[in-house]
Formats: structure tokens, C-alpha cells, sequence
């Protein structure tokens, strides 16, 4: 009667135990309530077309910066680093795969054993006589052991922790292509928006070297104005001054088109060298029309947003991979083969075969503080990958939105200043004409010409903005990675 207690006692323990160790700590997890976006970009209509869908070659219809942006992405070198780390995270998904699938092992080993006096072996044969082997001679108290055959050895996933595991290392690899794409699309507009400054420099300079010959002209007139004592020696020096301050100006232009020269070749992956361009064409491009779609094909079109998702996926797997090990885990082990402690018996078959199995399910019970915080730390890292998900949307809404503006308010601000350039450029014959007649003074011309060559030098720098917001706009839609 007693024993029967006994017994019951501990199975009540042992159900109480394994009851215990499948417990999961309770963690209120967020879910993904990303805010709606809207229907479509504020100031826009059309939703049905979308820049990002075209093709970088058909995009930049420009053969120069077309073949530039072909060479970047095959010789880029950190393109090319991030490709070598997809590859080995593409290594980690054959990793996890591997994990829940059987280990087996073929080949020999070899070892020895002595058993203490005082253990159960030594004390039996210490107290029996020594056995004899077949041919007669005792057997060694030392007594070697050889083997040849496999091993098994597997875990069985029976709460998919490992094929969780392996596919959020999946999810990870596609994120990781999805941020390749990412820098791809970075790559081709930094490219273009690099292109078009470098027209846009080389623009200006021709603008100041032609401003240069007026004013060194009109300087040439002050001169023999004054001869004449129409004129004094301080306009002579005030467009002397305006000469030298134009002139050294034009080197400051000579080294950023160095500067861009090299950037883009950096960018291409190659050595310093001249980049083709027809910068004469610069002031008559006409920035094409760039289509918004509608704010929902930005989670499509976008590699950043697409990345984040996967990454959230992953994390979703991880919590799932984290709590199955507060689960029992099944092992199985097993071996074939042949054993002797000669290796001339090892060929004495059916003798000398060996074959065991084992399955054990082992249960964590004790100190499962690792576990737990593995399991914490997963559900941390999902809740933190679903506010990074919704700051990723929102992020691209509002790059769409102010870029689609300012291609807007650059082509009104152009149109003006196009104006002005003419008004100012009419201006410079005027003023110089008045000046002949002493009808106007000699700062006149000097600001005229001034405010005319800062009026067309503002012009080509709103002409590259125009351009680079053009690619901009092109790069937030998710283009230039297809």
C-alpha cells in the first residue's frame, strides 16, 4: 500500500514537472497597425500611371549617363560586397536547413579503456577470473576497442523550432537581395543627380569665362573713358577688381568638375578619367514628367519598404523558433557497424556487429533563464521591426509628396528666372549705352553686369535642380533597381 503511494506521488511530480517546463512566459505582442495609407499624393490626380515601373535605360534617355550607370553596377565595388554578403547569408539558410535533418557520420574509431578497481567492472573482474578469447590468451585488462560503421544522430522537430529557424534565415536572405536593390536604385540617382552638376558646372564656367570678355571690355572702355576725363581711376579699378574676382572665380568651377569627375568614376569603379557628356545640350533639357502612382504601390515599388517587411516576417519566426524551446525535444541516436577489441575480429560477422538505438525527450526544467530571454529578446526585435516597417512607409509617403512639390514649384521658379536672365541680359547694351552718353554712371554697368551673370548662373543651378529632382523623384517611387 505504501509503494502504490509512492508511485502515485511521483507520477503527480513528474506531470506537475513536465507541466511546468512547457509553460511559456505570457508577452503582449504588437501587432502590425500600419496607419492606412491614402489614396493618392496630395496634389496629384493620376494614380493609375507610375514612373518607378520604367526602366533605368528607357528613364535616362541620355547614352553617356546610360552607359555609366550599366558600368556602376557591374563594377561598383561596394555593390559588390553587398552580393558577397547575400551570399553568405544564402550560406546560413543551407546552414538551417541542415540543422533538422539526420546527422550521419561513416568511418572508423578507435579508443581504450581501463575500469577502475572501484567501479562495477573493476570490481567484477577483479573478483572472477580473467576471461579467455578465442585463441586461448586472456584478455587484457586494458582493453582497446575498434570500431567501423555510421552513426546517427537527430532531432526531430516536432514543435517546428528549427524549420522556423531556417525560414526566417530565408526571409532574411530575400531582405538582403531587397537591400541590394536598395543601394542599386541609390546608385543609379546618385549617378544621374552627379551627371547632371557636372553639366551644370561645366555650364557656369562657359557662362563666366563669356562674362570675363564683357567685362574685361567694358573695362578697356573705362580706360579710355577716363583718358578722355569722362571716367575716373576708380572705375578703373572697380572693373579691374570685378575682372580678377570673375577670373579666380572660374578655377573654384575647374575644381569641382574635378571633384564630380572623379566621384562618378569613383561610383563607376574605376580610375580618374574624363566622363563623356554634352554639356552644350544642358540648358535645353527638358525634365520629363515624372507619374506618382498611387501611395499603395509604394509597398511594391519600394526595395526599402519590402525589406523591412521580410525583416518582420523573420521576426515573427524567430518568437515562433523561441518559444518551442520551452517545448521537450525529441533526440534520437543510433549506431551500425562493426566493434571488436581486436581488428582482427572486426571481420568476424554476424559476431562483431553492433547496433544500438536511442530516443530520449528531454524537457527544460531547471535554470531556464537563457531560454526565456532568448524568447523576450525575439519578441522585442518583432515589436521593434513593426515600428520600423510603419516609419519606412511613412517616410517614403512624405519623400514622394515634397519631391512631387518641388518638381512643381522648380519648373514656375525656372520659367521666372528665365525672364529675369533675358531682362538682365538686354539690360547689359542699355547701361553701356547710357554710359557712352554720360546719361548713366559707371556702377550701373558694373551692377548690371553682375546682377546678369548671377541671374544666368542661378538659372543653370535651377536647371540641375530640376533635373535632380527629376531623379529623385524617379529613386523615392522605388525606380532605377528593375
Amino acid at each position: 500500500m505504501h509503494k502504490n503511494k509512492i508511485t502515485k506521488y511521483i507520477i503527480v511530480v513528474s506531470l506537475l514537472l513536465g507541466y511546468t517546463s512547457c509553460k511559456v512566459p505570457n508577452w503582449i505582442q504588437k501587432k502590425s497597425q500600419t496607419q492606412v495609407l491614402p489614396k493618392n499624393f496630395i496634389n496629384t490626380s493620376d494614380s493609375t500611371n507610375n514612373s518607378a515601373k520604367v526602366k533605368t535605360r528607357d528613364f535616362f534617355k541620355d547614352e553617356n549617363l546610360a552607359l555609366l550607370i550599366d558600368t556602376a553596377l557591374k563594377n561598383n565595388q561596394e555593390l559588390n560586397i553587398i552580393t558577397q554578403e547575400i551570399n553568405i547569408v544564402r550560406s546560413e539558410v543551407l546552414a538551417k536547413k541542415g540543422r533538422y535533418l539526420p546527422f550521419v557520420g561513416l568511418g572508423p574509431g578507435i579508443g581504450v579503456e581501463k575500469s577502475s578497481r572501484y567501479t562495477r567492472n573493476g570490481s567484477v573482474d577483479d573478483n572472477v577470473n580473467v576471461p579467455i578469447n578465442s585463441s586461448g590468451k586472456p584478455i587484457p585488462a586494458i582493453l582497446p576497442d575498434f570500431f567501423l560503421g555510421a552513426t546517427v544522430s537527430w532531432e526531430i522537430d516536432i514543435w517546428r523550432k528549427l524549420r522556423n529557424a531556417r525560414k526566417a534565415t530565408m526571409y532574411r536572405y530575400l531582405a538582403s537581395i531587397e537591400g541590394k536593390n536598395f543601394m542599386v536604385t541609390n546608385l543609379v540617382a546618385e549617378i544621374a543627380n552627379s551627371y547632371y552638376e557636372l553639366m551644370a558646372l561645366d555650364n557656369q564656367l562657359e557662362i563666366l569665362r563669356s562674362y570675363i570678355k564683357i567685362q574685361e571690355d567694358a573695362l578697356e572702355m573705362i580706360k579710355i573713358e577716363k583718358l578722355n576725363a569722362r571716367s575716373s581711376e576708380l572705375a578703373v579699378k572697380r572693373f579691374t577688381a570685378e575682372v580678377l574676382k570673375n577670373q579666380s572665380r572660374q578655377y573654384y568651377i575647374e575644381q569641382q568638375i574635378i571633384v564630380t569627375e572623379n566621384h562618378i568614376n569613383f561610383l563607376v569603379g574605376r580610375f580618374p578619367q574624363p566622363i563623356k557628356r554634352k554639356s552644350i545640350s544642358f540648358p535645353d533639357l527638358k525634365a520629363d514628367t515624372v507619374f506618382s502612382g498611387s501611395p499603395s504601390q509604394l509597398l511594391q515599388n519600394r526595395p526599402d519598404i519590402r525589406q523591412v517587411e521580410k525583416q518582420m516576417f523573420a521576426a515573427k519566426l524567430d518568437v515562433k523558433s523561441a518559444k518551442a524551446s520551452f517545448y521537450p525535444s525529441l533526440n534520437l541516436a543510433a549506431a551500425f557497424g562493426l566493434d571488436a577489441f581486436s581488428p582482427a575480429y572486426l571481420v568476424n560477422a554476424p559476431a562483431s556487429i553492433l547496433y544500438s538505438i536511442f530516443g530520449g525527450l528531454m524537457t527544460p526544467l531547471i535554470n531556464r533563464t537563457d531560454i526565456r530571454a532568448n524568447y523576450y529578446a525575439a519578441n522585442s526585435k518583432q515589436v521593434q521591426t513593426i515600428y520600423k516597417y510603419e516609419q519606412t512607409v511613412l517616410n517614403a509617403y512624405v519623400e514622394v509628396s515634397n519631391n512631387m512639390s518641388n518638381i512643381s514649384n522648380l519648373r514656375k521658379s525656372y520659367d521666372l528666372k528665365a525672364l529675369q536672365v533675358d531682362a538682365l541680359t538686354k539690360s547689359i547694351g542699355i547701361s553701356i549705352n547710357l554710359f557712352k552718353s554720360a546719361r548713366a554712371d559707371y556702377m550701373d554697368v558694373l551692377f548690371t553686369q553682375r546682377d546678369a551673370l548671377d541671374a544666368r548662373m542661378e538659372l543653370i543651378e535651377t536647371k540641375k535642380k530640376q533635373m535632380n529632382a527629376m531623379v529623385n523623384a524617379y529613386k523615392v517611387l522605388g525606380g532605377g533597381w528593375r
